[in-house]
């Protein structure tokens, strides 16, 4: 399987012009001595610090640059070392391969049986029959997430929304694969059939075709493409394309995982140890780029059976794998740093799946990270979708199928699948998108619990089971009400300004502000509402009173929510 290594550095303002511009630098004479090249990724912006931090733990770095080292890997290490002594370097550090889930059965610790090491059946099919009653994702609750029921509501199907998958190859001439494609947009795609088969499974889940043959995805109108981190783009550098693609209310999708500090960040067949890649600053900051654009990102949890509230994950990493920028914290904890992104655990599907029994019903799979961090889970086992071959093989991939999908890496599209259905509805209805804090808020308000299995109870948290019924009902009830919100005086022919705070931000809120003193004869205030987007959650409306009069006039504030 083909999989890469990267250099990560971090530098502060000053030497991000140095590079950037033609003047020479230390930075980039020590990369190209040992034939390698720098490619910027992004520039962060600067950022208030975290309130939980203080000013004594310091704040984000007024402005950074992240750049991608492409060098030798076997020069990588020593690269990063060299790095970090350079006094405008904020971190180097060597990041594992990002991989996707891909686990044989002999490797596996365990008695499990192995996750997405199908193969192609080797008989020729006649033609591809009917398999969306195999797919029991689809059906009602709490057996699958109700998107059956989305499909008679205008929009359910998930048009008008726009996804971008983030892996390594896909195969997009697949016969289920032809509606609604966009194809591969940035990075180039590896040639190893390990990504392509895994990329083709995870698009069928949501964008399969709507069709008489195969199988149908849950959102089968939304505009799917993809992002390779092949080709020089690693894993921000295409989280950050992606965002730029889509806007508020669009998903991307990260079908990722790479190894953790549990076994001193080694690739393993066993995956063991293996998390959610937002632990690394880059992608961190790349996930909240496209947070704060509005736009979704679902992450999968990973496949280590890690337990990702430990305490290992506090620990900034040592060199070469290390450290981190002084600015880090784990991101794990959503405090101080909150990527902003859904993360999604694996569950095991109904008892009987396929004739297969994995435990019960929504219940954690052994394999699936696990933790307060994870917000959903969708189906970790038994999911039929595109690619792989061991349902309908043959020598033509475009006509392969497969019955056993699995891992976070097909827990994660379920999700995907669900949100873009119900964003869908809610664009017919003439609604707001949800934001991204509104649909993690909405996945864990609703949904089918996590049950307990032998070993795994609900209390190593992979979250409910989406039921996109329950979160259209949740989401498209109109409440309206007012009320007064403050009280003030303002002198004659002053002008007061007040702030009122963590107002939801899927509110629609309108103010007026009246004198309660009364002076006829003309006009006695006038008032302006300026806003501020404190977080994707919450907003601060800024309340600007000016008294016309030469005395001093009360006043009330007055909202008016006219729906959320």
């Amino acid at each position: 399987m083909e999989l890469e290594r990267e250099l990560i550095v971090i530098t502060r303002a000053e030497e991000g012009a140095a590079v950037l511009g033609a003047a020479p630098s230390d930075l980039t004479r020590i990369v190209s001595d040992a034939g390698g090249a720098m490619r910027r990724l992004f520039t962060a912006p600067p950022e208030a610090p975290p309130e939980a931090l203080g000013a004594a733990a310091g704040a984000l770095p007024a402005e950074v640059t992240f750049y991608r080292v492409d060098a030798p890997d076997e020069r990588l290490e020593d690269l990063a070392r060299r790095l970090q002594q350079l006094p405008t370097v904020e971190a180097a550090y060597v990041k594992p391969p990002a991989s996707p889930a891909v686990l044989a059965e002999v490797e596996l610790p365990r008695s499990e049986p192995g996750i997405n090491d199908m193969a192609p059946r080797p008989e020729e099919p006649a033609a591809t029959p009917d398999y969306t009653g195999r797919q029991g994702y689809l059906n009602a609750a709490p057996e699958g997430i109700d998107a059956r029921f989305a499909w008679t509501r205008p929009g359910g199907s998930g048009a008008g929304v726009r996804i971008i998958d983030i892996e390594g190859a896909w195969r997009f001439t697949h016969e289920d694969l032809v509606q609604n494609q966009g194809g591969m947009v940035a990075g180039a795609a590896s040639g190893d059939i390990d990504w392509r088969n895994h990329g083709t499974a995870v698009i069928g889940e949501f964008g399969g075709d709507r069709n008489t043959f195969g199988i149908t995805g849950i959102c089968p109108e939304a505009n799917v493409r993809a992002i390779s981190i092949f080709g020089g783009l690693g894993s921000a550098g295409a989280i950050r394309q992606a965002a730029d693609l889509l806007g508020p209310g669009d998903v991307i999708l990260i079908e990722l995982h790479r190894a953790g500090p549990r076994h001193n960040f080694a690739a393993r067949l066993d995956q063991a140890g293996y998390v959610a890649i937002e632990w690394w600053p880059d992608d961190y900051q790349a996930i909240r780029y496209a947070v704060n654009k509005g736009v979704i990102v679902v992450e999968a949890a990973g496949n280590g059976q890690e337990n990702l509230d430990d305490t290992i994950y506090d620990t900034n990493p040592p060199a070469p794998f290390g450290p981190f920028p002084s600015w880090w914290r784990n991101p794990y904890r959503r405090a101080p740093l909150d990527s902003g992104a859904i993360v999604v655990g694996a569950g095991a599907p109904p008892p009987g799946t396929h004739g297969r029994n994995h435990g019960p019903d929504r219940s954690r799979l052994g394999f699936s990270n696990y933790g307060a961090l994870v917000d959903a889970q969708g189906w970790g086992r038994e999911v039929t979708t595109t690619g792989y071959g061991d349902l309908q093989g043959g020598t033509n991939e475009d006509l392969w199928y497969t019955d056993t999908f699995s891992g976070t890496s097909s827990a994660s599209p379920i999700v995907v699948g669900a949100i873009a259905g119900v964003q869908g509805v809610l664009r017919a209805a003439g609604r707001i998108p949800m934001s991204p804090a509104r649909a993690r808020e909405v996945l864990r308000a609703t949904g089918s619990p996590q049950q307990d299995a032998p070993g795994r109870p609900a209390t190593q948290r992979i979250g409910n089971r989406p039921n996109m019924r329950q979160m259209i009902d949740y989401l498209l009830p109109t409440r309206t009400w007012i009320g007064v919100q403050f009280t003030g005086v303002v002198p004659a022919n002053q002008t007061g300004r007040w702030f009122t705070h963590s107002w939801p931000a899927h509110w629609h809120v309108i103010w007026t502000v009246v004198p309660t003193s009364v002076t006829p004869g003309g006009p006695q205030i006038r008032w302006r509402v300026q806003v501020e987007r404190a977080s994707d959650q919450h907003i601060t409306y800024w309340i600007e009173i000016t008294n016309l009069t030469n005395v001093p006039v009360n006043i009330e504030a007055r909202y008016a929510v006219l729906g959320w």
